[in-house]
């Protein structure tokens, strides 16, 4: 009995020194990754060239394996929009304008496939065709006689609630949303290439029939221009189109960047040879470019465009 205790005592000491170690070197292995030390030369392994040439490649992987887990394509588009889910979106905004809500209607459902049918067909990402055609051929081609009417567009959004917040937040696309002379609507949701690239695309229609006014005045059409939305707003679009995967890279890069500031601090600590070479302000020039990745990320990830 005194010899199994033995062995047994001998075997929980040797686990607790086992994992001692492994804690000891996964401390060791953090501080010299990410503290700048006289260990590391103050030079934290995250931000050496193969630590950022890691980082690109995880933040592009996470996005290839997410699109390829969501679509079964490493080039798939994946949304969880659909008519329904616009519909309810669209008339919750308008009901807290103190606005009617808008009626789905099968002329202008129609009509809105017509026109991402066209867009698909033609190549082409704008109101107006490439030969010229308007948004409006679209009404007439089955049937809906207007008296008002507009067209919201939108693509490689994810979710209802990313597309109505960039709607939401361009004044002309809102406008069509809050438009009180509107009584109709109709949506379009289709998947395909544009530039041979996968996108997915949503066309909205909106409309007064001039058969429910008593005077048909001259009609009108409301185009939420693509041109109406600045350089900040895209940007911001394209943040709230962003999926999981990417919100993940953008959280590493983050990281990084604070990695490589705080490293930056320490530039009068490093090796002289370094110290005399432009790799002084290693810490801070990595923080740029890491910086200016993120933006990338976004720019290429994020994706929304109205």
């Amino acid at each position: 009995m005194f010899y199994i205790s033995s062995v047994v005592t001998v075997k929980t000491n040797k686990s607790k020194k086992n994992v001692a170690s492994i804690i000891k070197r996964t401390h060791h292995n953090i501080r010299m990754a990410v503290v700048p030390h006289g260990k590391n030369q103050y030079r934290p392994h995250l931000i050496r060239s193969y630590g950022i040439i890691a980082i690109i490649f995880v933040v592009i992987g996470l996005q290839f394996g997410y699109r390829f887990a969501t679509t079964g394509s490493v080039l798939g588009s994946e949304t969880s929009i659909t008519i329904n889910s616009l519909l309810d979106a669209t008339n919750a905004e308008r009901i807290k304008a103190g606005e009617e809500p808008l009626a789905l209607n099968a002329k202008l459902d129609q009509a809105a496939y017509l026109k991402v049918q066209n867009m698909f067909e033609a190549q082409y990402w704008s109101h107006i065709a490439p030969d010229g055609t308007p948004p409006w051929k679209w009404l007439g081609d089955v049937g809906y006689n207007y008296d008002e009417a507009g067209e919201n567009l939108a693509r490689n959004f994810t979710t209802t609630d990313s597309v109505m917040t960039a709607w939401m937040n361009s004044v002309e696309h809102r406008r069509n949303i809050l438009n009180a002379d509107y009584q109709d609507i109709g949506f379009a949701i289709m998947s395909g290439s544009l530039d041979n690239k996968p996108v997915s695309i949503i066309v909205v229609m909106f409309g007064r029939s001039a058969d429910n006014v008593i005077a048909n005045a001259n009609k009108s059409f409301s185009e939420a221009s693509v041109n109406g939305v600045n350089i900040f707003t895209q940007f911001a679009v394209s943040l709230q189109s962003i999926n999981p995967a990417t919100s993940a890279g953008l959280l590493l890069i983050a990281f990084a960047i604070v990695v490589a500031a705080y490293a930056h601090r320490y530039r009068d600590k490093l090796p002289k040879a370094i110290k005399r070479s432009w790799r002084r302000h290693h810490g801070l020039y990595k923080s740029i470019g890491m910086l200016v990745f993120g933006l990338i990320v976004i720019v290429m990830f994020g994706g929304g465009q109205i």
